[in-house]
Formats: C-alpha cells, structure tokens, sequence
C-alpha cells in the first residue's frame, strides 16, 4: 500500500473524520534530462551556497523569510506546524455546494481519502451523506507547508479530495486579449450548430483518449538509437504548419458538411 500523504481528520460541526490522503494521480512524461549540447553531458541541479560558492548538503538547507535586503528569518519544521496546529491536523469544513457551483478553472489536483484507523463508520457517514444530498465539502487544510482550498466529493466506494486554488490565484478575464467586437451567428448557423453538438454528445470515457504524442516521441526516440544518431542534433526540416483561423468563408456550409461526416460515422 503507498504511504500516506497527510493525515488528520476532517471535521463538520462536531463531527471528526480521521483520514489519510493519498496521491490519485501520476505523470507519464518521458524522462528526460538537460545536456550540455557542445559534449552531451548531462546538466546538473547544485546546491552552491552563494556566499563561498561552495555545494550545500541537503541537512544543512532550511527556508528563510527575506524581510530586508539580505537579511532572513530562519525557519524550522516547528515553526510551519505551530503557525496554525488546528490547520496543520484537520480538514476543516466549511461550505456544502453543489459541485456544478465551482467553475472549472478552480481545479487543481485529485487525491484519494482513505478513513483512518477506527473512522471507517463515519468515514462512510459523510460518503453517504454527501452522495443523497449531492453536495460537496469545501474546506481549507495545510499540507506542505501552505493552505489548500480544497472539496471533498464522494463516489461509490470512497471520498476524493480535489485542491482548488484561491479567488486570488485566477486571472480575471478583463486581462486577456479580446475581439473589440464579437459578430453573433445567425439563428440558423446555432441551431445547426446545436445540432452537431447533440449528434456528437456522448459519455465521458477517458480510457478511450491515448497519449499519441508521448508514444510517437518514443518511437523517433527508439529510431535514433536504432541508426545510432545519440550524439547528434537534427536541424528542422518540418515546415510550419498554418494555423487554422477561426474566419470561415462559408460558416453553414462547414457546419452542414460535418453533420454529413458525422452521419457517415454513426
């Protein structure tokens, strides 16, 4: 069984949930590493110490605060867990909503609760609970040293626990690049355009979605060794490719034309 992230309890009211918190999701990227690209070694991550320039051992590193030009405030393990115990040990509960109330862009990371040792009655409480209502938990706990905003969510046969970032932590709209002026669709153009959407409608099933790029890197991967090409680099030759442009000459023609695609594929 992985070892436990965190642990502590969640708590609604009165009521105290002990769970551990385990990781729900990995990355699959490809291990790659820095070289130097004149002889092909591979570029370091050091530790120098900026005052003797000298490598720093991983015992001897702690965090500091800046609190004026070159002048730190150390701190310890200690000093993070006693800023706050209550938030160090518990998942606090704040808010039950619904879970369509939170926009997407507040997701951040999945994890799975598991109940800790003598909490599985009223780990399976709050899962029912939360499955009849059809609510959510938002909360705020502390896990390596920093505050989360989170939501617990229950399925089936457990609790996820989904981080959020903070209000502060999203870019308002206001502040990305705009059309000065938007051409609304005619009222045939959305209803065709409703239509594709329903004809393409379906379940959400993630187990159909590969990662082709990773898979087709590995394979050019295993090609250049294949010709021993390790120690060379490879000018490119791909031309650039035109991005498609939202401007269609004809927008009913094209939506029409993917109806009929869609059609031949049922």
């Amino acid at each position: 069984m992985p070892r436990s992230l965190w642990r502590g309890a969640v708590s609604f009211g009165l009521i105290f949930v002990p769970v551990d918190l385990f990781t729900a999701s990995k990355e699959n990227a490809l291990p790659l590493h820095l070289l130097d690209s004149r002889d092909f070694a591979p570029v370091g991550y050091q530790r120098m110490n900026k005052s003797t320039g000298k490598e720093v051992d991983w015992g001897h590193i702690v965090k500091g605060y800046e609190f004026k030009k070159g002048q730190y405030v150390a701190l310890s393990e200690a000093d993070f867990k006693h800023a706050n115990v209550k938030a160090s040990e518990t998942i606090a509960v704040d808010t039950f909503c619904d879970l369509a109330e939170v926009p997407p862009m507040y997701f951040h990371t999945p994890y799975y609760l598991a109940p800790g040792k003598g909490g599985q009655k009223v780990y399976t409480l709050l899962r029912k609970s939360l499955l009849t209502t059809g609510k959510a938990a938002v909360g705020t706990f502390v896990m390596r040293q920093r505050q989360h905003l989170c939501l617990i969510v229950p399925s089936a046969q457990n609790l996820m626990l989904i981080t959020l970032r903070f209000a502060d932590e999203i870019q308002p709209f206001a502040q990305v690049k705009r059309a000065k002026s938007i051409d609304e669709p005619s009222a045939a153009e959305l209803s065709t355009a409703k239509r594709l959407v329903q004809g393409m409608s379906g379940a959400f099933k993630p187990e159909r979605f590969k990662d082709t790029y990773r898979a087709d890197l590995r394979r050019r991967i295993q090609e250049k060794i294949r010709r021993n090409q390790i120690h060379t680099l490879e000018v490119s030759t791909a031309t650039k490719s035109e991005r498609p442009t939202a401007q269609v000459l004809d927008l009913m023609s094209a939506l029409k034309k993917s109806l009929q695609l869609k059609s031949a594929r049922a």
